[in-house]
């Protein structure tokens, strides 16, 4: 991934109403769920949740199906993946071992090796 890819995505997320929709189908994978009912569970007008979703579709972060008269929603994983993989990928030089946290997720971040790239700030 690319950054220009990249800060599409984030800027597509920066949207409170995106970002819950995205968690949303997060959680509902892999099934995902119909315009409908994302509507209902987050309380949005179709009408605005419409456009939310053309925009994340064609930001990549979405994938639907129609399914008869639906649309099935599900996020794009593997997009996701991509995003936390370019954050991660310079994380301790690349050096394996390399991260304080290494142990809460080793193994998960491509630029740690076993390591983890989760920091978290000690004031």
């Amino acid at each position: 991934m690319d950054e220009k890819a990249a800060v599409g995505v984030f800027e597509c997320l920066s949207s409170g109403v995106r970002l819950g929709v995205f968690r949303l189908l997060v959680k509902a994978e892999p099934a995902g769920i119909v315009a409908g009912d994302i509507a209902s569970a987050l309380d949005i007008a179709p009408s605005s949740l419409s456009f939310h979703l053309r925009t994340m579709t064609q930001a990549g972060l979405l994938r639907v199906e129609q399914e008869g008269r639906f649309l099935r929603y599900r996020a794009n994983l593997v997009l996701m993946t991509e995003v936390v993989g370019f954050l991660t990928e310079n994380c301790c030089s690349g050096v394996a071992g390399g991260c304080r946290d290494g142990d809460l997720l080793s193994g998960r971040f491509p630029g740690c090796g076993s390591s983890n790239p989760v920091r978290e700030s000690k004031a």
